[in-house]
């Protein structure tokens, strides 16, 4: 899920009279959803065993360390473990070359020099970390320059109430360019654009949150997470082979079909289930007619709608895009320019290989023309000054970056990884276990992973060492083990209390319902979160029968 390295968009106005947060025993200043009770009506059977599962699972995560320390604490284990595999001998025949792989001990002469010696440069040459820190510089301007949040807005204002389901699921996996700043930014729009049409808000918030939680690996557009899983799969395979290089854009088409797959999902089942389990709710006693039709505090139109301003930087914006694209395409014409890759190539060009430094350059130049027309750039100082506040924001990403680094140069280091990719590869094969059978081992292991460790990038780092050298060595690409990655990370995050934004989107979901509680945000996000894991499984199937490519250069099988 999602790593706390982009800020929330200053720009967004969502601030009515219910911002001031009261919890159902009405005690200001209480925490949004810290003793909330459960709703009328909700204490069948099915609903107390979820709450019961959830809070289990609730116990079960705050009893995990904080994810640098899960590392440490891991990389340790590791050096335990590899002392005990050299001490027995343990090895195994790679197949690709036919070499004996012999597991080496952390605790060594040789282990113990290569974790102080190489520390900085397992660091530095960490795949993700440059990746990420391009993009982001780009992500800070357009985030900083307000581009971002007049985008989300934009998406929602004005849209007709028949297609305000899918509009606002649809803007929501747009909003994961924005990475943690679209819970901030969407959830309370969802709320306010649903009122604004007639429509209960908490459907819109529901809507909005599952849109960014559950689908937050699926994007029309390539995200910073696009970034930091390819640069965690790319230093997983090279466990097998050493120059397998993954790009941001590897599983792009993918993504692009998978977003508006599950916008139509969460249509569907917000239109069939959840609009008759909202109307099924019984009326709250304090409950006014003012409250029911949002008439109180500012207007909806008004914390929607664009400023003259805004709608100028959004228009400038858009030509800057589509000039900044003819550009590349009439630069890439040639078959000799150096925009292409050896013989001309394009899926082997500079622009894709370094679609990080493309992603950058682009977001920086659209925030930077938003900024200008809008007002909210004044001069040249701006810009990296934006930047720096963007990399001030990154402080915690790369604090765990180090972390999950030093582990996986060790796991590669003592050969613990090759020797069980290569033992795991051939009991599968043992057991006549194929491709598709393995997908439903890794959905399901990583799902469940999933609602104790919701960030993405650190599960990643956990499974991509064993996950994706066994399956290369089945002959599955690195991708397509990518790509079931994202359906179980996503999905299961709307449900889990472990998230910090479930309780944020139960804080925003109690501003027009006092008495939602846990089971209340629960009993409308499970079915959007099992229909979305349903339907998105289904689809990396029929793409995986089909054999259509995952991204640019990228075979699914």
């Amino acid at each position: 899920m999602d790593d706390h390295y982009c800020v929330a968009d200053e720009g967004v106005r969502t601030v009515s009279s219910k911002d001031t947060t009261t919890t159902p025993d009405n005690t200001p200043g209480k925490p949004p959803g810290a003793t909330p009770p459960d709703g009328p009506g909700e204490s069948s059977a099915a609903l107390s065993a979820l709450l019961r599962v959830l809070g289990a699972v609730e116990r079960a995560g705050n009893k995990l360390p904080h994810p640098f320390w899960l590392f440490a604490i891991l990389s340790v284990l590791l050096a335990l473990i590899s002392w005990g595999l050299a001490t027995a001998d343990v090895s195994a025949v790679d197949p690709a070359g036919g070499k004996t792989v012999a597991v080496r001990s952390l605790i060594s002469v040789d282990g113990v020099r290569s974790m102080i010696s190489d520390a900085i440069t397992n660091y530095a040459t960490f795949p993700p970390l440059g990746t990420i820190l391009v993009v982001m510089l780009g992500v800070a301007v357009a985030d900083r320059s307000g581009l971002l949040g007049a985008m989300l807005r934009a998406g929602v204002a004005k849209v007709p109430a028949r297609w305000m389901t899918f509009a606002l699921a649809f803007t929501a996996m747009v909003a994961h360019i924005a990475s943690d700043a679209a819970y901030v930014a969407l959830v309370p729009l969802g709320g306010l654009a649903f009122r604004a049409v007639g429509r209960s808000p908490l459907l819109g918030i529901v809507v909005a949150f599952v849109g960014v939680s559950a689908g937050y690996d699926a994007s029309p557009l390539i995200t910073p997470m696009d970034a930091v899983l390819s640069g965690l799969t790319t230093a997983a395979a090279h466990t097998v082979d050493p120059g397998y290089v993954v790009t941001p854009l590897s599983n792009y088409f993918f993504s692009l079909a998978s977003s508006v797959v599950l916008a139509a999902v969460i249509t569907f089942v917000t239109e069939k289930v959840l609009v008759k389990r909202v109307a099924a709710l019984p009326p709250e006693p304090e409950e006014t007619a003012a409250d029911t039709a949002g008439e109180t505090g500012p207007t909806t139109e008004v914390e929607l709608a664009l400023a003259p301003e805004e709608r100028r930087g959004l228009r400038h914006a858009t030509v800057a895009l589509f000039v900044f694209l003819a550009v590349v395409v009439v630069a890439m014409i040639p078959t000799g320019s150096p925009l292409r890759g050896e013989g001309g190539s394009i899926v082997e060009s500079p622009v894709l290989s370094g679609i990080a430094v493309v992603l950058g350059l682009l977001f920086a130049l659209l925030g930077a023309v938003y900024g200008r027309a809008a007002g909210t750039v004044r001069g040249g100082r701006d810009i990296p000054d934006f930047m720096a506040q963007g990399m001030r924001e990154m402080a915690p990403i790369l604090v765990l970056f180090f972390a999950i680094s030093q582990f996986l140069a060790y796991f590669k280091w003592t050969g613990v990884g090759q020797v069980l990719a290569i033992r795991g590869a051939d009991l599968l094969k043992d057991l006549g276990v194929t491709g598709p059978v393995a997908f439903v081992g890794i959905v399901l292991v990583c799902t469940v992973i999933n609602l104790a460790m919701t960030s993405g990038s650190a599960m990643w780092a956990l499974v991509a060492p064993v996950f994706v050298p066994m399956l290369m060595l089945l002959h599955i690409p690195p991708e397509a083990t990518q790509a079931v990655y994202r359906i179980a990370d996503s999905c299961t995050n709307a449900i889990t209390p472990m998230s910090a934004y479930f309780v944020m989107a139960l804080g925003f979901l109690q501003r027009y319902r006092r008495s939602a509680g846990i089971g209340t945000l629960a009993s409308l996000t499970l079915p959007l979160s099992v229909a979305m894991l349903v339907a998105w499984t289904l689809l990396f199937y029929v793409w995986w029968a089909l054999g259509i490519p995952l991204g640019p250069g990228a075979p699914v099988r």
